[in-house]
């Protein structure tokens, strides 16, 4: 059986050849919605698959986007990369997903590897893009968008959250509940101190404390970011002499751990300890009690990362990847708010 060809959907669509491709290609040209079904039920009609090796070839890009996370195991990061992938479904692409584990080394071996195959673009969630990464992106001319952390050693788009808002979102709500103080569980001493979220979270709860006339001094405490080694900090911190009755934790997974170390205590969540998260992951609601934590539309960020890859029209002229319209220079910010549940001490019906 002869194999079909791009031409042969075209004569039975009655179409020229360069509408079927912008028909299989979701572009660059729009196609007129009647003429968009005649071609789809020509492929179907005669089983088209299109080359898509050849197509690489010729335009000398894949429909892959490439995705670099710190680690897909923590929830935060594997909501954010299945938004992604499906944002990209939606606009006809695949994405390919690696782990950096927060080494400069694995994120610049990811960055070669997927700008190699020639992907459509690429978005980064780094804990901070070294000079190393920004080097290799700049030598490949690649199509890169930040999420999740501000652009400083990479000159390009980002979409970020408001994250010092968020904490201090939280942080008022947990002082409005009559604590003395919030405590708040941070990064740790490698944490970036520029640009990077955990480090805005730790700077809202710094303001709010001292909005409120609070002191911050020795409130501030380290942890790793995710639930189990938090768990192990969360234990020394709520058995000492001193343990606060108001934690803001700059993760939900570090809540979460902080969240077993009370129930382990036997501290009673809210009564004795009131607990706020970050990120508000699927598992905040889930936990016993609900956490209280700081919401963001991840599915509306996933969208905009892969519009900004993958649309010229998007990208202000004059810079080498653009700025985005209605942003601050290259900055597009979501919103962040508040999600209450128990843990605080409220009871929402």
């Amino acid at each position: 059986m002869a194999k079909v060809t791009r031409d042969d959907v075209a004569r039975v669509a009655g179409t020229s050849t360069a509408v079927v491709s912008y028909v299989i290609n979701n572009g660059p040209r729009p196609v007129a919605p009647a003429t968009r079904e005649r071609v789809l039920a020509a492929i179907k009609e005669l089983g088209y698959r299109p080359d898509r090796v050849a197509q690489a070839m010729a335009s000398r890009r894949t429909d892959l986007i490439g995705l670099v996370v710190p680690d897909a195991r923590q929830p935060f990061f594997a909501e954010m990369a299945h938004a992604v992938e499906r944002a990209a479904a939606e606009r006809g692409k695949m994405v390919l997903v690696g782990n950096s584990d927060y080494l400069d080394e694995r994120e610049v071996h990811y960055l070669r590897a997927f700008l190699g195959m020639r992907v459509s673009g690429l978005i980064l969630i780094s804990a901070g893009p070294s000079e190393h990464a920004a080097t290799e992106i700049d030598a490949w001319d690649a199509r890169v968008v930040l999420m999740h952390r501000r652009p400083e050693a990479i000159d390009d788009v980002a979409v970020v959250l408001d994250d010092m808002g968020g904490a201090q979102l939280a942080t008022r709500h947990l002082l409005e509940h009559g604590h003395d103080y919030v405590a708040c569980l941070g990064g740790m001493e490698s944490t970036p101190k520029h640009g990077d979220p955990v480090t805005d979270h730790v700077e809202g709860w710094s303001r709010a404390m001292r909005e409120a006339g609070k002191s911050v001094e020795g409130r501030l405490f380290q942890a790793p970011y995710n639930r189990y080694d938090t768990y192990r900090v969360a234990l020394d911190l709520l058995r000492g002499p001193d343990r606060p009755t108001a934690l803001f934790c700059a993760t939900d997974d570090q809540a979460i751990g902080v969240l077993r170390a009370a129930r382990e205590l036997g501290i009673d969540v809210p009564g004795e300890l009131a607990v706020a998260g970050f990120d508000d992951v699927k598992e905040a609601g889930l936990t016993d009690p609900p956490l209280t934590t700081v919401g963001s539309d991840r599915e509306a960020m996933a969208k905009a990362a892969v519009d900004l890859v993958l649309d010229e029209s998007l990208r202000i002229p004059g810079t080498r990847n653009g700025g985005v319209p209605g942003s601050k220079g290259r900055v597009r910010q979501f919103p962040s708010g508040l999600v209450i549940r128990r843990s605080c001490g409220c009871d929402p019906a």
